[in-house]
């Protein structure tokens, strides 16, 4: 494990991002921050679409963005890097 920094930030990428997709933010989440994600090393991406109700999930395989899982409805959600523990997607919605 890295060792953590003194200052307030790392300079070193996680394993794993999720991204909460908005209409705000979409185009920015879909393009330019899965790009900056890929060239700082991430190596798992996951972008959550509320509206949708959808998850995609991203593996960085020889410097491209690989989709290894899409998910919907009721479905079990253990997709690395976060697989230690299973939850249902639509735990996810508040409503």
């Amino acid at each position: 494990m890295p060792k953590l920094p003194e200052a307030a930030w790392f300079e070193f990428a996680p394993e794993g991002v999720c991204e909460v997709l908005s209409p705000s933010t979409r185009r920015l989440d879909l393009t330019d921050k899965r790009d900056i994600y890929g060239a700082c090393e991430v190596g798992h991406l996951w972008l959550v679409d509320p509206d949708e109700r959808t998850l995609e999930a991203f593996e960085r395989r020889g410097g491209a963005w690989v989709l290894i899982a899409a998910i919907a409805g009721e479905a079990e959600v253990r997709i690395a890097p976060f697989d230690a523990v299973a939850f249902p997607l639509e735990a996810l919605w508040t409503d």
